[in-house]
């Protein structure tokens, strides 16, 4: 069996469980990784050449290693009634079922709740989607789609270029919110004996990414401004370059904060001005002030001021590139990032899930799989003979237009 080494964990929240997904590209997929994690046996329904996700390019080069961790795969063509007919015997065992692909696409196939549930009433059903049921439900989306929609490319970009945000937050977040819908639904299988549809959108999940900027508006009567434009609650909150062109965000939101940075770069003058005694009050000549201290962090050097600032509990940051994380003293010294053996055999470090179980990360149990490595192994264990599993080997692809 394919496993990688994981001697911290004993038994995990989610043992015993088993998830079968038919799921591409980011959202689906991070559901199925996110209860893979947590211990369930998650079992991934690809066709015979694999998810096409695994060939992506460019931007999508990274999402199969990334988000389809602790899982097998099953390679079948769904194309085919003999196909498909394993796939509804797989998850006739399964306790959850995950899929993410267009409206309409899994009834086609004979894959749909209704007929999945009539052969499992125990079967908790995992849809991810662009939109909930309404008028938009039958629209395709995209994370920058939803984006667009939903105010948040609005709040990134400045006045007249939306900009969507630089990662797949909403595909990320959409199997987020999948997977908390299917420990709901588990939790209440143990007194309802019954499973439940579960499903999830990204555009609903946009709104409430947006829903802060809704509430200021109602609270202020003023609509928010864009994250670039917006009128600050707090007068030192922004990016300062220093020496040799570095940067670092600095942040002051309170009094004991300002003061402790008024002392690290010697400006004991603003510290001593009356006009500028509280946040509310810098806030009034925010523009002045923060032209005067880019000045004067001009000669500053960046490693040095932060090690000031974390010594005076002043908040900062370093403007990090993705590729330097592999490198953070935190992640790599906490066990943030771990060994992640790839299907060459290769491996990588990753970022594990942002959470601890009694202290403990949830580490990768099996590498990330060969297209089909498992297949002929699940189909034993359903009792298909040597003969029904070659003859499912050799069916040929029936042509079909591409959903």
């Amino acid at each position: 069996m394919n496993m990688q080494a994981n001697q911290t964990q004993g038994r995990l929240p989610l043992s015993g469980i088993r998830v079968v997904e038919i799921t591409h590209m980011v959202m689906g997929p991070t559901c199925g990784m996110i209860l893979g994690d947590l211990g369930a046996e998650v079992i991934k329904v690809e066709p015979p050449k694999g998810d096409n996700t695994r060939r992506l390019l460019g931007a999508g080069a990274g999402f199969f290693r990334t988000f389809n961790r602790n899982k097998k795969s099953v390679a079948l063509d769904t194309n085919t009634e003999e196909g498909r007919e394993a796939v509804r015997k797989l998850v006739d065992t399964a306790d959850v079922f995950i899929e993410n692909f267009k409206p309409g696409r899994m009834k086609d196939l004979g894959l749909d709740y209704e007929t999945l549930r009539k052969r499992n009433p125990r079967l908790i059903y995992v849809s991810h989607k662009g939109f909930l049921s309404g008028p938009y439900e039958n629209r395709l989306a995209l994370d920058e789609v939803v984006q667009m929609m939903a105010g948040l490319a609005y709040m990134t970009g400045p006045v007249g270029r939306p900009l969507r945000a630089g990662s797949s937050v909403n595909d990320i977040m959409g199997g987020m919110f999948g997977a908390i819908g299917v420990l709901a639904a588990l939790n209440e299988r143990w007194t309802s004996g019954a499973g439940k549809e579960v499903q999830s959108a990204l555009f609903e999940n946009c709104v409430l990414l947006s829903a802060q900027h809704m509430q200021q508006y109602v609270v202020t009567g003023e609509a928010a401004a864009p994250m670039p434009e917006r009128i600050s609650a707090w007068a030192v909150y922004d990016v300062f370059e220093m020496a040799n062109n570095e940067q670092l965000f600095i942040a002051a939101t309170g009094d004991a904060q300002w003061q402790a940075l008024c002392r690290l770069i010697g400006r004991d003058d603003l510290l001593a001005d009356p006009k500028l005694a509280t946040n509310n009050q810098r806030v009034v000549v925010r523009p002045w002030l923060l032209a005067t201290l880019r000045e004067t962090f001009l000669g500053f050097d960046a490693n040095t001021l932060a090690s000031q600032l974390e010594a005076n509990n002043v908040p900062f940051a370093s403007i990090v590139r993705p590729e330097q994380l592999f490198d953070d003293p935190h992640l790599v010294q906490s066990g943030g990032l771990t060994k992640l053996k790839l299907e060459d055999g290769s491996e990588t470090d990753m970022p594990l899930l942002p959470i601890t179980l009694d202290g403990q990360r949830l580490k990768p149990r099996r590498a990330i799989p060969k297209i089909g490595e498992d297949t002929d192994e699940v189909l034993r264990e359903l009792g298909f003979s040597e003969e029904q599993i070659a003859a499912l080997h050799s069916v040929p692809v029936k042509a079909r237009e591409a959903a």
